[in-house]
């Protein structure tokens, strides 16, 4: 019966079916194939994977990223980046990716900020003289640090899962994520001169005084967010919700760029985002139960205490089985599916689930900019109307940049875990 299901979850695959429904038709006519099971077990276990206060965060992150595209508070960021770093060749693509970095610190959620910043950056690159390949592959592969940066909906529903500290997951990301941004912009500097990209022009201190001044309160949402969480003054659904609210005022009452008539919009733009991730989840929660059933996680385990006798390599296995898992599926599916089933033997093996969560977040973003799922990578490609083939190309140089931090921090996560235990050494 198992590998029945697994050629259907295969075919279903293959033939384009959305992965939300693949995972939920496997799930269904593997639950009514398992005797004396009682059909309302599918629903039951979709609704009780929705029952969770940590997963309301997930929409009302969402809702933050949709205000401040909305709100135009991205524009006010682009125009901090490239005061910042405009001059140096290639100052617009440094400011695609400085941007990122700080979009990241507000919404958690990448593919608003490949849409809010890709429309307009991508045409501004491509007026000035940029190519293709440039404004695209860098537009979608900077926002992958959207789910490392804090805050992250990822690293929100892997706490979940494992009941490791969100505020040890988010403060280990801050140092991946800012490593990944160098990393892209040392590389944009070097093709920069190499294609002789242009520069901005320097920015007068009073004028660049007064972008400061005004992208404050965007750059205070972070601070808001991670400082309350670790702080305990709040959770992290209570910060999404503190987040949405003050992007709120922020874009109504201080940049006066949000009207009422608008929040409709916004609400049902939130609304079908955060469906079709929670669907998938839901979806998830159900085979998991499956899978639960054909005791995959003690088979999982007994393999690896059997044939993997060392960390480096049980890591090793789980960065490249993450990267292939987020080439076909959402982050968050593919953590309710296989997170549990790896969760023991990295217990086993001594690894930190917060170290593993770090692991397992990184490598999906990978999978935000890698065909055919790449929401990422589909996003840009549309807004610069270029090819899937040619966008994923334009990436990959990126995608190389991402895998060396990953590895750094999968085997030296004292690199990650410096700020953490700097700020509260009792998260550990």
């Amino acid at each position: 019966m198992g590998f029945l299901l697994l050629g259907l979850f295969i075919v279903l695959m293959l033939i384009g079916v959305p992965i939300a429904f693949v995972i939920g038709i496997v799930a269904l006519l593997g639950i009514f194939g398992i005797p004396y099971t009682p059909e309302a077990t599918v629903p039951m276990k979709m609704v009780n994977g929705l029952d969770s206060f940590v997963l309301l965060a997930v929409p009302l992150f969402i809702l933050a990223a949709n205000l401040m595209n909305s709100g135009k508070i991205s524009e006010k960021l682009i125009n901090l980046a490239l005061a910042l770093v405009g001059p140096i060749r290639g100052g617009l693509a440094h400011a695609n990716i400085l941007v990122s970095m700080m979009f990241a610190g507000v919404s958690g959620a990448s593919q608003a900020d490949t849409a809010g910043v890709g429309k307009i950056l991508i045409p501004s690159m491509l007026k000035k003289g940029y190519d293709k390949e440039m404004a695209v592959g860098v537009t979608a592969a900077s926002s992958t640090v959207g789910v490392v940066i804090p805050p992250s909906i990822p690293m929100i529903i892997f706490a979940g899962l494992t009941n490791a500290s969100i505020g040890a997951l988010f403060l280990g990301g801050i140092i991946p994520g800012i490593l990944i941004g160098v990393g892209m912009m040392v590389f944009v500097y070097i093709l920069a001169v190499k294609k002789k990209f242009p520069r901005s022009e320097r920015v007068e201190v009073k004028k660049f005084v007064k972008l400061f001044i005004e992208a404050i309160p965007a750059l205070l949402t972070p601070i808001i967010i991670i400082g309350g969480i670790i702080t305990g003054f709040f959770t992290a659904t209570e910060a999404a919700a503190v987040a949405s609210l003050y992007t709120l005022i922020v874009c109504m009452f201080y940049y006066k760029t949000l009207k009422v008539k608008d929040l409709p919009k916004i609400l049902m733009d939130t609304l079908s985002l955060s469906s079709l991730s929670l669907f998938a989840l839901a979806c998830a929660s159900a085979l998991g139960e499956l899978m639960s059933y054909y005791q995959l996680g003690t088979m999982a385990q007994e393999f690896f205490t059997n044939n993997v006798g060392a960390e480096w390599l049980f890591i090793v296995i789980v960065i490249a089985f993450f990267l292939f898992i987020g080439t076909f599926m959402d982050a968050i599916p593919a953590m309710i599916l296989f997170v549990p089933v790896i969760l023991p033997t990295a217990l086993e093996f001594g690894i930190d689930p917060v170290h593993l969560g770090l692991i397992v977040v990184i490598t999906l973003a990978v999978g935000l900019i890698t065909p055919p799922y790449g929401l990422c990578l589909l996003l840009a490609a549309k807004i610069g109307d270029m090819s899937i083939e040619k966008s994923f190309v334009a990436v990959i140089p990126y995608i190389v940049i991402i895998i060396i931090v990953l590895l750094f921090i999968a085997f030296f996560p004292d690199i990650a875990f410096f700020i953490p235990k700097a700020i509260n050494p009792g998260l550990f």
